[in-house]
């Protein structure tokens, strides 16, 4: 009886096992669909730019700002399928002008940040998100009136703390996504030169010791903060943004600042990689 009752045994097992296969084969397939679906989004905005930096001027520039964001993101296999990554780039340029009106200057700089976040899905609408990202800047600021140092170089990098949240919600019968997002440097590194010290200096004469400085929360203070919504329009769907960019620091006896907000509109576009 023992012996029919382990063939038994063993019989069911073999009816069962190509069903176990099946369940982990479709359950590989979800997976790989999840993390082959990937979101971009190409934003363009104006807004308002206030640039201030004593290496050039003691005065605030303040003026209008053109930008350029692209994000991509999409699902990964770290953590049980639970962390998403997110590549976000933008690049702007801004004239502005003193409080007199009798200088201008013209400033730019691009930003490219490489994020992985967290998911914890609190509910089928509301999803938060903690994670890092790194952070890298660079760019400059030209003022038009200046003599021997006409410009000052913006060149950083930082290891972000960064979080999201996102609402799914219903607007007139449409679906809306809310989302808000928060990014804020921890710890990196900047260029900055010495008050009163020429670039001549630091790059023909190798005057260059104390011009890279190590960067935190005590002498860079600086957010970026994105709130979105998304809405469908037609087969397309279309991205509203407001942008806070608020980028500072005091560095060798240097102050300077960038603080922007932008509004930004663009369109969404969500595919699946064939490999």
């Amino acid at each position: 009886m023992k012996i029919i009752h382990v063939f038994y045994t063993f019989v069911v097992c073999l009816l069962l096992l190509p069903l176990t296969i099946r369940a982990q084969q479709s359950d590989s397939l979800r997976w790989a669909d999840t993390t082959r679906h990937v979101t971009r989004a190409t934003l363009y905005g104006v807004g308002y730019t206030n640039v201030f930096d004593t290496y050039l001027s003691p005065q605030e520039y303040k003026g209008v700002e053109m930008r350029i964001v692209r994000e991509s993101s999409r699902m990964t296999h770290l953590m049980q399928g639970n962390v998403m990554r997110q590549t976000l780039f933008q690049a702007y340029a801004g004239y502005t002008h003193n409080r007199v009106d009798n200088n201008n200057t013209f400033s730019s700089l691009a930003n490219w940040n490489y994020a992985l976040h967290y998911l914890f899905r609190l509910s089928p609408r509301l999803t938060l998100t903690a994670g890092a990202a790194a952070d890298l800047n660079g760019g400059f600021v030209y003022n038009l009136r200046n003599g021997n140092n006409p410009a000052q170089a913006r060149a950083y990098v930082s290891l972000d703390a960064t979080a999201m949240a996102l609402y799914k919600t219903h607007i007139c019968q449409l679906p809306l996504t809310l989302r808000y997002q928060l990014m804020l440097p921890l710890a990196g590194i900047q260029f900055m030169p010495e008050y009163g010290q020429s670039y001549y200096e630091i790059f023909s004469l190798g005057h260059a010791s104390g011009v890279v400085r190590f960067t935190s929360l005590h002498n860079q203070p600086s957010v970026r903060q994105l709130l979105s919504a998304d809405l469908p329009v037609g087969k397309a769907t279309l991205r509203l943004a407001y942008l806070a960019d608020l980028q500072q620091g005091k560095l060798n006896h240097i102050k300077w600042h960038t603080y922007s907000h932008c509004l930004l509109i663009g369109v969404v576009k969500s595919f699946y990689l064939l490999k």
